[in-house]
């Protein structure tokens, strides 16, 4: 099987469904001619043209909203909200327009959208360029919230996120665009909703999504060598949640530990861990471990940036500390 980055993965998607269906357009900042912030729309103006890849004022709250409305009528719109820190000023357009309108209607209209966007540390844009808000959209129903790991799961719940018929927030890591991994040329997609053990074991369950999920397979390599079977999960959706595959392995195992980038308080691991102690409280030998970030602001300094999200031996150590 061919080897390709995260960049390249979501960009095929992207292009399979513009060629399929003729129905769907792109919009955002700067996605037209300079090919979008990320480079993941290069070539897409020239091939599609600019009815179909349309370049938009910079303002997140007109693109969604213009999104929300192609949708209801028929289109499909895949729209780009260049940093999830912006999305701050779509949050009506999100929250109240998009994620309610299908209810709201009776059913009777869809909103088949997807609200690209990327978040997360590691490349020192400071405070207002680095955030993860994923944990705010998590209480939102008709609303869903994907965040992909790898190139093979980018591209195959891409494709599904913009064929389904509800509201998709779809949020990158900035980071993993450069990552690369095993993708089959042929068609597939993956269900959103579904969680993923890609690594079995039964002393203690390690659960993290998007960037963390890499530093959580490193710490695995380390506590195989002190003889530990870390059974590993990707969250891949986190709204909806697989909880069954949650519950089905810390039954199993008896413990859980939680690593995400967002802030502690409030965060994906809370949500999570009331999850596990509501369904596998008997079960459970100690309680689940949160490991996130600190509740401070990203820093622009490298070091102080590293300092504020979680390090692979933070989540060694977490591990460990429930093992023994």
């Amino acid at each position: 099987m061919r080897t390709i980055d995260m960049r390249r993965a979501l960009q095929e998607a992207l292009w399979e469904e513009m060629t399929s269906d003729e129905n769907l357009i792109l919009m955002g900042e700067d996605i037209g001619l300079y090919g979008g912030a990320y480079g993941i729309t290069k070539g897409f103006f020239e091939r599609f043209g600019e009815k179909r890849v349309r370049d938009c004022p910079m303002s997140e709250a007109a693109i969604v909203g213009m999104a929300a409305g192609c949708a209801i009528n028929d289109v499909r719109a895949v729209c780009e909200v260049m940093y999830i820190d912006f999305i701050t000023l779509a949050m009506d357009q999100v929250v109240n327009q998009a994620a309610k309108m299908r209810f709201m209607f009776g059913g009777k209209i869809s909103v088949p959208m997807v609200i690209r966007t990327q978040g997360g540390a590691g490349r020192s844009s400071a405070a207002q360029h680095s955030q993860s808000f994923e944990t705010w959209f998590l209480g939102i129903p008709g609303l869903k919230v994907v965040m992909p790991s790898t190139p093979y799961n980018a591209k195959g719940l891409l494709k599904s996120a913009i064929r389904d018929p509800n509201p998709v927030l779809f949020i990158e890591h900035k980071v993993l665009y450069n990552s690369k991994g095993e993708v089959p040329e042929e068609e597939y997609l993956l269900p959103i909703g579904a969680a993923e053990v890609i690594r079995p074991g039964k002393d203690i369950t390690l659960i993290s999504y998007s960037r963390m999920l890499s530093y959580s397979k490193e710490a695995v390599v380390e506590l195989e060598k002190q003889g530990y079977d870390v059974e590993v999960l990707d969250l891949l959706s986190l709204r909806p949640l697989d909880i069954e595959t949650i519950v089905k392995s810390v039954s199993k195992t008896g413990l859980a530990v939680i690593v995400e980038e967002g802030c502690k308080t409030g965060g994906v691991g809370a949500e999570i861990s009331s999850v596990i102690t509501e369904n596998c409280f008997s079960l459970l030998r100690k309680p689940p471990l949160r490991i996130a970030g600190k509740d401070v602001p990203i820093a622009c300094s490298p070091e102080l940036e590293k300092a504020s999200i979680p390090s692979v031996e933070e989540i060694t150590t977490g591990v460990l500390s429930l093992c023994r």
